[in-house]
């Protein structure tokens, strides 16, 4: 005798394609509605620089909270005098938040009687 019953059938695989097609869909929306960086309020072209100027970044000396001096790998007074050294026009601080404003002060002191003529403070908006 012949078996001619039929073989159950498989349920069919969930299609993922309507799961990608949302992705693309979502990320298509986010990306023309999202602005990374606000708009320039006038179109400027800033000039290009040349030679060694172009790739000097301020110096930066730091202050920890102890209200230790820091300049690249240098630490203490010593940091001090190299910082003033190669500082040119413009030279950053950057000083912890928890140090003493009195050994801020100091330091800032100490690079005007050094002649170094302007120094950057910087600081984190709130």
């Amino acid at each position: 005798m012949m078996d001619f019953s039929s073989t159950p059938r498989r349920q069919p695989a969930e299609s993922v394609v309507p799961m990608i097609n949302v992705v693309f869909l979502l990320l298509i929306f986010f990306l023309m509605t999202s602005s990374l960086t606000p708009p320039e309020p006038i179109e400027v072209e800033p000039p290009v620089a040349q030679g060694d100027e172009a790739e000097r970044r301020p110096a930066t000396l730091y202050i920890g909270a102890d209200g230790t001096l820091a300049f690249e790998e240098v630490r203490g007074e010593a940091a001090l005098a190299a910082f003033v050294a190669v500082a040119g026009e413009v030279a950053q601080l950057r000083a912890d938040g928890r140090a003493k404003a009195s050994e801020v002060a100091a330091v800032l002191k100490q690079l005007a009687a050094a002649g170094v003529p302007r120094v950057e403070l910087v600081a984190v908006p709130q």
